[in-house]
């Protein structure tokens, strides 16, 4: 066993000194700050809590109850919501807590479909599919690189669906809820905006905000643009009477307990809290430097010969940029490439892609919210665009490595948070 445990340390030294060279572009990722990093490693990991603040199944959540109440209160109040359930450990497991909550077997949902950027979990295949739930999609313009506005309002009025969801996974521009208010209010659907993605750039206000333009309720991860630990949360602001807000919030918390968790990772929650409290203080900064980033990045691929979607729109209105490939061999190759020269992306799905043969797709999507987190800017990601050509393009894999790693020793601290100056350091004590 001790030789297995020498290889672990060796492994995760490797796996930390990999990503210390490289450029980490994966859309769905960032770093903890150093403040938030160390509730990671408090008691509260040992602990187990059930249930609600005072209403819990087990003793010793004295301290845990006002954690719980002081993030929640700090969810509340980045988002100006009149509801908040922080106890989600990812935004999968928020989503399946909404599903459980607000759907049943043989319910119609509509929502978008998988080429077009949709989370395998609303997929037939993923949660929603499990459910039982009849899943029917959005029209999708790939010029637009958005739902079909008007395909969609006739969607939604003839299928009638108890649930709406937006939000997706590959989120270039925002969702038209505004644009389908009417034909949502006509049907009486729930809406259901997915914002795992976008959570910190809504929180920041540079997209949309769809809790105030007719959502009712939001889930998110917290770890992607929201810069905080692996978790997840649910967002309310439901419409109706007081009666009919309290009664749709009870049935989604109880999807979330005992819906869908037990225990919360109290430590989790606890690094959440923090997270919380520095986006509320640093958010909108760190927000804006993300969409300037990936229009930066956007603008300097297309005009380095990629094929760059969302053109007609400016590209993007979001951390994400998503690129076709084809011509440079397709996203698994041009990603594995672009791995091997340390810069971390991930093959994806194109809208005009058969969605049953994802592991060969036509793309990749590239996120700039993690490079940002450590200070890059729009120099730094023009920089980065004549990297992946180099990759992509011109075939030259070991001196784009080795130029990545040089440009990486300038950019080494967490920024847009507290500690700013502890950051390296504890990061490589890990």
């Amino acid at each position: 066993m001790l030789d297995e445990a020498v290889k672990l340390e060796e492994l995760v030294k490797k796996h930390t000194d990999w990503f210390r060279d490289s450029l980490p572009m994966i859309a769905s990722e960032n770093l903890l700050s150093p403040a938030a990093m160390k509730y990671l490693v408090s008691d509260l990991h040992n602990r187990y809590a059930e249930g609600l603040p005072g209403k819990r199944y087990y003793q010793g959540n004295i301290y845990v109850d006002e954690i719980e109440r002081i993030t929640t209160e700090l969810a509340k109040k980045l988002f100006n919501v009149p509801y908040a359930d922080v106890r989600p450990i990812s935004g999968t497991n928020a989503n399946q807590a909404v599903i459980f909550s607000l759907l049943k077997p043989g319910d119609v949902m509509t929502g978008p479909p998988l080429q077009g950027g949709a989370h395998i979990s609303s997929a037939k295949f993923g949660a929603v599919g499990m459910r039982g739930v009849n899943k029917i999609e959005y029209p999708f313009d790939v010029d637009e690189m958005n739902l079909d506005v008007d395909l969609t309002a006739k969607l939604i009025k003839i299928v009638k669906p108890k649930v709406a969801l937006f939000g997706r996974s590959v989120f270039l521009f925002p969702a038209p809820i505004k644009e389908l208010r009417d034909a949502l209010d006509e049907v009486g659907a729930k809406v259901w905006y997915d914002g795992a993605h976008v959570l910190g750039l809504i929180a920041g206000g540079q997209f949309q905000d769809p809790l105030h333009e007719g959502a009712d309720v939001m889930t998110g991860s917290t770890h992607k643009t929201l810069p905080g630990p692996q978790r997840g949360i649910i967002l309310g602001n439901p419409k109706g009477d007081e009666e009919q807000r309290e009664k749709l919030w009870k049935k989604i918390q109880r999807g979330v307990f005992p819906g869908v968790i037990s225990n919360h990772h109290l430590h989790h929650m606890a690094a959440l809290a923090i997270s919380l409290a520095e986006h509320i203080e640093f958010g909108r900064q760190y927000a804006e430097q993300i969409v300037k980033n990936a229009q930066t990045l956007a603008e300097e691929l297309h005009s380095l010969g990629f094929k760059v979607l969302g053109e007609k729109n400016g590209f993007t209105k979001s951390h994400t940029v998503l690129v076709d490939v084809v011509a440079q061999g397709g996203g698994r190759k041009v990603a594995e490439d672009l791995e091997k020269a340390n810069i971390i992306c991930n093959y994806n799905l194109l809208p005009y892609d058969d969605p049953k043969k994802p592991r060969n797709p036509s793309g990749i999507r590239l996120g700039v919210q993690e490079l940002t987190r450590l200070g890059m800017k729009e120099g730094e990601m023009k920089h980065v665009a004549e990297l992946i050509k180099k990759v992509a393009m011109d075939g030259k894999i070991d001196e784009a490595r080795e130029e990545v790693k040089e440009m990486k020793r300038e950019f080494n601290r967490v920024r847009y948070c507290y500690q700013e100056d502890e950051a390296y350091r504890f990061l490589s004590s890990l």
